[in-house]
């Protein structure tokens, strides 16, 4: 799934600098305007992340999938989801000059992704599967009425 999500964020990390490289060349000057609210926009969104609480979650029986409906399922997550586009079009005009990048910048810019998000999401799926290990193990002791004193071995 991880790396269907990180496929989907090259798609809009191309998507964004070719479209921003092609609407600087348009807009000219109007597009540093851009740049600083779009700078604006990220700062929000951090603040908003600040103010957000956390919510708890209900855990459900899983089904077994093959990797490639995995890979699918993550590439249209990402693709499904704009608010990557729009954290794609802010970010870039703030920290870099879109008119002047080279395909070895592309390249670079997508390394990063790879290494920032790539990693990101393998660190979540594996503790997602040391949770959910765990709580199948807690069922289990549960439905056997064994003693929790058997879980701190776990």
């Amino acid at each position: 799934m991880t790396m269907g999500i990180v496929l989907g964020d090259y798609v809009f990390i191309l998507l964004a600098l070719f479209g921003l490289t092609a609407l600087s060349e348009i807009m000219g000057t109007t597009f540093f305007i851009i740049k600083y609210l779009s700078a604006f926009y990220l700062i929000w969104l951090g603040i908003k992340l600040l103010k957000s609480k956390a919510s708890s979650v209900e855990m459900q029986d899983s089904v077994e999938s093959s990797l490639s409906s995995n890979f699918i399922a993550g590439l249209l997550i990402t693709l499904g989801n704009p608010k990557a586009i729009l954290f794609y079009v802010g970010f870039f005009p703030a920290f870099i000059n879109v008119s002047d990048v080279s395909n070895s910048d592309v390249l670079k810019i997508m390394a990063a992704a790879t290494l920032a998000f790539g990693s990101v999401n393998l660190f979540y799926s594996y503790m997602a599967v040391k949770a959910k290990n765990l709580v199948i193990i807690q069922r289990y002791f549960m439905k056997k009425k064994l003693d929790r004193f058997f879980l701190f071995f776990l």
